[in-house]
C-alpha cells in the first residue's frame, strides 16, 4: 500500500520486542493463549513467537497492548476517501474470534474506516508473519495486510522499507498483490507480484492465510501456503536492501484512491475485512 514521501506513514507482532523488554512475559502470555501453548513448540521448520487471536467480547476494541490507530483523513498520499476513526463501528471484535474491519457510507456521503497498526508496541524482524483474512469487496474498496519499517519517524518513507504482505483492489475479486518499496523502488515503481485464485472464486468469498517469509536476502511471499514470488537482495540492483530491521504492522481498509479508484453505484456499503489471526514464526 505505497503512498508517497510527503506522508507521514505508520504498518506487531512481536519476533524482536521493541521497548517491551520489561513485560515480556506478560506480552507473550497475551499474545499466546494459554490454550494453544502446543503451537509455541517447534513445528515442522518454524516456532511459534508471538499471536493475536482476536478472542474476546462481540464489541469489544482490539488489544490495546498490541494495536493502535492511525486517525484522520487527508488521503494518506494515495487520494483515499475515507477518514480513519478509532471507533467501535470501524473496528471490533466480533465474539467469534475476528477482528473486524468495516468501511462505512455515512449519512452525509462521507466514508470511515479504521487502519490498525503495531508502531511503537511489537515489532518482527525475520520469519513468517501471516494472517488469515476474509477480504471485503466492491469497486473502490482496497483492503490490505502490510508492514512498515520501525524507524519511518527518523528517516522517512520509503527509507524506512515497506512489505506489503496483501493488498486487493475491489475491481480485480481473483487476484491479490504483494509488494516491497524501498529507495529507488517506491509507489508506482515497488517491486510486485500478483496471485490469481486458483479456484477462480473472489478473494472475498472465504478467508484465506496471507504471509511472507522473510529472511536477511530474501521475501517470499504466500496464499494458503503456496508461494508466488520471491524477492532477493539482487532484484533491488544498486538500490538499498532495506529490509534488515525490525518492522511493524498495518491491517486497514482503505475506500478509493489512485488505484482502486472510488465507489460507484455497485459498491455495497458497510464493507468488512475479517482477520482471524494474526502470527509470527521464526523460521529454521
Amino acid at each position: 500500500m505505497d503512498q508517497g514521501p510527503a506522508i507521514d506513514r505508520r504498518r506487531f507482532v512481536a519476533l524482536g520486542l521493541t521497548g517491551a523488554a520489561a513485560t515480556a512475559a506478560a506480552t507473550t502470555a497475551a499474545l499466546v493463549r494459554g490454550s494453544d501453548s502446543a503451537r509455541a513448540a517447534t513445528t515442522g521448520t518454524t516456532t511459534l513467537l508471538a499471536a493475536d487471536e482476536f478472542d474476546g467480547a462481540a464489541g469489544s476494541a482490539p488489544n490495546p497492548s498490541i494495536w493502535r490507530y492511525d486517525l484522520g483523513a487527508g488521503g494518506w498520499g494515495n487520494g483515499e476517501l475515507e477518514t480513519y476513526t478509532d471507533s467501535r463501528r470501524n473496528s471490533q471484535l466480533d465474539g467469534k474470534g475476528n477482528l473486524v474491519i468495516t468501511a462505512r457510507r455515512e449519512p452525509d456521503g462521507t466514508y470511515t474506516s479504521a487502519r490498525l497498526k503495531s508502531e511503537g508496541t511489537y515489532t518482527a524482524q525475520y520469519g513468517r508473519v501471516e494472517a488469515r483474512i476474509k477480504i471485503p469487496r466492491g469497486q473502490g474498496i482496497w483492503p490490505a495486510f502490510w508492514m512498515l519499517g520501525a524507524d519511518i519517524g527518523q528517516v522517512g518513507w520509503p527509507a524506512c522499507g515497506e512489505i506489503d504482505v496483501m493488498e486487493n483492489v475491489g475491481y480485480e475479486p481473483t487476484l491479490v498483490h504483494g509488494t516491497v518499496h524501498g529507495p529507488g523502488y517506491s509507489g508506482a515503481n515497488g517491486i510486485s507480484s500478483t496471485y490469481r485464485n486458483p479456484s477462480g472464486a473472489a478473494f472475498a468469498d472465504d478467508f484465506h492465510v496471507f504471509g511472507v517469509d522473510w529472511r536477511p536476502d530474501s521475501i517470499t511471499w504466500t496464499v494458503d501456503g503456496v508461494a508466488y514470488r520471491t524477492v532477493t537482495r539482487a532484484d533491488v540492483g544498486s538500490n538499498p536492501w532495506v529490509f534488515d530491521g525490525p518492522f511493524f504492522v498495518i491491517l486497514n481498509v482503505a475506500v478509493g484512491g489512485g488505484w482502486p479508484g472510488s465507489p460507484d453505484a455497485t459498491t455495497r456499503f458497510p464493507q468488512q475485512m475479517l482477520v482471524d489471526w494474526v502470527r509470527v514464526s521464526q523460521l529454521a
